[in-house]
Order: C-alpha cells, then sequence, then structure tokens
C-alpha cells in the first residue's frame, strides 16, 4: 500500500467515514494535500546534515507560565496598626481596608538547557493609590547537569532565600492571609535581596541539609548598601526525617549578618526629623516543623505543627537626620546595644480534602530605646510587647482555587486592641508548580 493509500485512509477513519461514503472529489482534495505534505516531507529530509534537523524544534524548555490571583475584603476596628518598638516597612504594614486586589503574582520559569534552571515572578501591587510592579524573583539555579558535587546547588539573582521556614514561600502559599509579627518586623515580609547561595545536601541517612550565601545587603534587616560592595551573608542548617509512615519532622538554624548603613527610621510625630540607624546587624532564627498524616499521605487528613523563634541585635549608633540634627547634638549619633526578639507558633489541621482550620499566636519583644530617641513612637514601645492571634478556616476546591476567612486579635502598640476580619481568595491560572515543605 503507497504512502498516500495510507495517509487517506487514516484521515478518512478519523472523520467517521468509510471509503464508499466520501465523494470522488472529496478523495482527490485529501490525496492533493497528502501529496503537498509528502513532498514537503521529503525536501526537508533530503540533502545533508544540516538540512536533515526537523523543521519544528523540541518545545521542552519553553517557559512555563503562571497567573495567581489574590484579594478579598478586609475589616479593622483600629484607625492604625504601626507595630510599637519596630520600624516596619511597606510589605509589612497591615493591607489597606475593604474591598482590595491583593499581591497578584505572574510567574515564568523554564530549563535553560540541561545545566541551569531560571525563574521569574513579579508582583502587581497596590500601594499609595497607584498599581505597581515589583521584582519579587529572578534567579538562576543549577541543575544536576552542571557537573557539581551530587546534592550541590547554587542559586543565583534575586530570591526568596533560605531563612526560617516561611522565608522561602510566597505569601499565597502560607497557611494565613498574612505573615506572623516577627517576619513582618524583622524582615518587612520576606528577605529577597540579590546575591547567591549555596545549599548541600549530604548523602546521609538523616536529612541533613548545609548552606550560605552572600547579598548586596538593600533588603531588611539592613536596608542600605554602599556602592556595589556585598555586604550581607547568611549561614544554616536544617535536619530533618520520618517517623514511621505517618509522620515527619526538621528543625533548622540559621544567621544573617550584615553592616545597616542608614537603615531609615520613620518618625511619626516630626516627618522633618527621622533617624538611621549605622552599624552591625544580625538576625538569628531557629526554626521546627512537624507533620502527622494517615500512611503519610495528606489529601484526606493532615495536622501541621510549625514555630519560628527570631533574634535581632543592633550595635551601632541611631543618627538625627533633619532639621534638628544640627542643633540637637545630643541626639546626632547616639549609641546602642541593645536585641529585639519575636516568635511565632501554629498549628493547621485538614480535618476534610477540602476543609482546613488553623490558629496561631505570635508576639514580638523590642529593643531597648536611648532615652534621647525617645519622643519617635515607632522606636518607643512604653514597654509593650505586640502581639496578635489568628484563626482561619479554609475551603480548598482544588489545588488551584482557595477561599481563606480569617480572625485576627491584635494589639500592638499601646495595649489598644484591633480586631481584623479577613476574606480571602487565592487562584492559579497556569502553570504552578508544588511548594516546598
Amino acid at each position: 500500500m503507497t504512502l498516500n493509500k495510507i495517509m487517506v485512509a487514516l484521515l478518512v477513519s478519523a472523520m467517521g467515514l468509510s471509503p464508499a461514503a466520501v465523494a470522488d472529489s472529496e478523495l482527490a482534495e485529501l490525496r492533493a494535500e497528502v501529496d503537498a505534505l509528502k513532498k514537503q516531507y521529503e525536501a526537508s529530509s533530503s540533502g545533508s546534515t544540516k538540512q536533515n534537523k526537523p523543521t519544528v524544534y523540541s518545545n521542552r524548555f519553553n517557559p512555563s507560565i503562571g497567573l495567581l490571583l489574590n484579594g478579598g475584603y478586609r475589616s479593622y476596628t483600629a484607625a492604625h496598626g504601626d507595630i510599637a518598638g519596630f520600624a516596619v516597612g511597606h510589605e509589612g504594614h497591615r493591607k489597606s481596608e475593604g474591598f482590595a486586589i491583593g499581591e497578584s503574582e505572574l510567574a515564568i520559569s523554564a530549563s535553560v538547557d540541561d545545566k541551569f534552571y531560571g525563574r521569574l515572578t513579579a508582583a502587581i501591587v497596590r500601594e499609595d493609590g497607584e498599581d505597581k510592579v515589583e521584582l519579587e524573583e529572578a534567579y538562576v539555579q543549577t541543575l544536576p547537569g552542571f557537573g557539581l558535587l551530587d546534592g550541590l546547588t547554587a542559586k543565583f539573582g534575586r530570591a526568596f532565600w533560605t531563612f526560617g521556614y516561611l522565608n522561602e514561600h510566597h505569601l499565597h502559599a502560607h497557611d494565613f492571609a498574612d505573615r506572623p509579627l516577627p517576619n513582618r518586623a524583622f524582615l518587612n515580609g520576606a528577605f529577597n535581596d540579590d546575591g547567591a547561595e549555596l545549599t548541600y545536601v549530604l548523602p546521609t541517612q538523616l536529612y541533613t541539609e548545609l548552606g550560605g550565601g552572600i547579598f548586596r545587603g538593600d533588603d531588611m534587616p539592613f536596608g542600605g548598601a554602599t556602592g556595589d560592595k556585598t555586604q550581607a551573608w547568611s549561614a544554616f542548617v536544617r535536619v530533618g526525617d520520618d517517623i514511621g509512615y505517618n509522620q515527619s519532622w526538621r528543625v533548622g538554624a540559621y544567621r544573617l549578618a550584615s553592616d545597616a548603613v542608614g537603615r531609615f527610621v520613620k518618625n511619626e510625630e516630626d516627618s522633618n526629623n527621622n533617624t538611621e540607624f549605622y552599624g552591625h546587624t544580625a538576625l538569628d532564627a531557629v526554626d521546627v516543623r512537624y507533620t502527622w498524616a494517615v500512611n503519610g499521605n495528606p489529601r484526606e487528613q493532615e495536622l501541621t505543627l510549625q514555630g519560628e523563634y527570631f533574634w535581632q541585635h543592633n550595635d551601632g549608633n541611631y543618627k538625627l537626620v533633619g532639621e534638628d540634627a544640627e542643633t540637637n547634638a545630643e541626639k546626632a549619633a547616639i549609641y546602642t546595644n541593645a536585641h529585639a526578639t519575636g516568635w511565632y507558633l501554629q498549628t493547621v489541621y485538614k480535618l476534610a480534602p477540602q476543609w482546613r482550620v488553623g490558629v496561631r499566636y505570635s508576639e514580638l519583644s523590642p529593643a531597648a530605646v536611648p532615652t534621647a530617641l525617645k519622643t519617635n513612637e515607632v522606636l518607643d514601645a512604653n514597654g509593650h510587647n505586640p502581639r496578635s492571634t489568628s484563626a482561619m478556616l479554609d475551603w480548598t476546591n482544588s489545588e488551584f482555587s482557595r477561599i481563606r476567612f480569617q480572625y485576627n486579635h491584635n494589639v500592638l502598640a499601646n495595649n489598644q486592641s484591633d480586631d481584623q476580619f479577613i476574606v480571602q481568595y487565592v487562584m492559579s491560572i497556569g502553570a504552578h508548580g508544588a511548594h516546598k515543605y
């Protein structure tokens, strides 16, 4: 049987027709189309080796594109949400009240080739009444084909770096609609400075991961780099294991340190006189996570227990910037050697495949403030420890859609309560990679 007859028979069969039911004119048209395809194939297959390359290239390296829609409704009982004792950046503040689009994301990722993987994540946010695009991640990561030691991975660019548990996760992947107080106060939400990181998973039966990185030093908790000098560094170790078939655990210890150069501290009382911090900042953290699921399968039921503890040390000078800097010498350079702490603990239980409930408590202990800076209410906590209690219920229709209801009881400044009610939706369109452990 000739190629033409085979192709015609297949086409006729695909259309659900018997050959007898096809008119001669229709068969002629089909044969003409098959002849054209045959000639095109023979032309591409003849000639040199260079000509034998297929005209349609493999799409295995085409980028995966995903869109994350995040938004909802929020209601607060307090007029302000400042965290006493901490200079919090924009990402660390509470979100807009009422109906509002949250942090929606556009993510593009792909294997560059056999040696590199790349990802870009852009967040579309609304700040000060304007829609803005923020570059959250733009990094390249080595693949096994790069030839590094087995278990060793290099990542460089901008990313949510390894520091504690939550920092590596995007906000939409969290179990609550907002981040706990320590992540907001110490990291302005998350640490995603420009830099590079090495991680090494040891070839041991007990899961053991070591790593560290070097960074520019522009992001919180540092907030300033001089020129193009690399100033910040990190180091960490994590271990974990399974307990039978139903349980698993992991603990980690981390350090992030740098010389802060002009970390800005806003004065809420007088915008003409603000404070900058110059000196050494070190932020240490430990985290723990425990999971339980029947036969290790979290699809039906799962219980997680998770917590992190942060310890920040500042050794340097607060410098007044503004009109009073020249006339108030005692405020021009005020030395401090103090530390602040914070922690959170949460548990989430999946009681059915689509329903989860969770509770979380977080608290901060601010650093002691030099007397000369007591007029700055952002720094002066007056002995108050900010704290927050949260409860949430969410419904997950599929891995691509989730609706969450959350209640927060916050006491962040001057013992003033702020009862917050949040309704959140998280919808994923397109490629959506698995979340980290």
